[in-house]
C-alpha cells in the first residue's frame, strides 16, 4: 500500500495527553503526534536518528542539553542516543510530524 490517511489510523497513547498514529515502510517510520496541553514526553533516548517538524502549536523540546520554544514550521534532527523530551505549554495542543530511521518496532501496532 503506497498511500495512507491518519484519519485511518487508530491513535496509541505513548504518554497520558500524548497518542501518535503511524505509518512504516522498510528503513522509515513516520509518526503522527498530538500532545494535549500540560503535558510532557519525558526525558527519553532510543537508538534512533529522530527528525520532525512542529505542524501546530507550540512545543518546547529539549535535546543534548540544548531547548527550544518550536513553533509551526520549526524542525529537529536528533541523532540515536541522545537524551531528549518534549513538552506542551498549558495553551494548546501540539501536532508533531516525527520520522525515525531505522523504523522503531515498538512503534508499530
Amino acid at each position: 500500500m503506497y498511500f495512507h490517511n491518519a484519519k485511518d489510523r487508530a491513535p496509541k497513547e505513548i504518554v497520558p495527553g500524548g497518542v501518535i498514529r503511524t505509518f512504516w515502510g522498510d528503513n522509515t517510520l513516520l509518526s503522527l503526534v498530538d500532545i494535549e496541553p500540560g503535558v510532557e514526553v519525558p526525558l527519553h533516548t532510543h537508538p534512533h536518528e529522530q527528525s520532525g517538524m512542529l505542524l501546530e502549536g507550540e512545543l518546547e523540546m529539549g535535546a543534548g542539553g540544548e531547548t527550544r520554544l518550536l513553533k509551526p514550521g520549526d524542525m529537529y534532527i536528533i541523532p540515536g542516543g541522545v537524551e531528549h523530551y518534549a513538552k506542551t505549554l498549558s495553551g494548546g495542543r501540539a501536532r508533531v510530524l516525527d520520522i525515525f530511521s531505522p523504523v522503531r518496532e515498538d512503534y508499530k501496532y
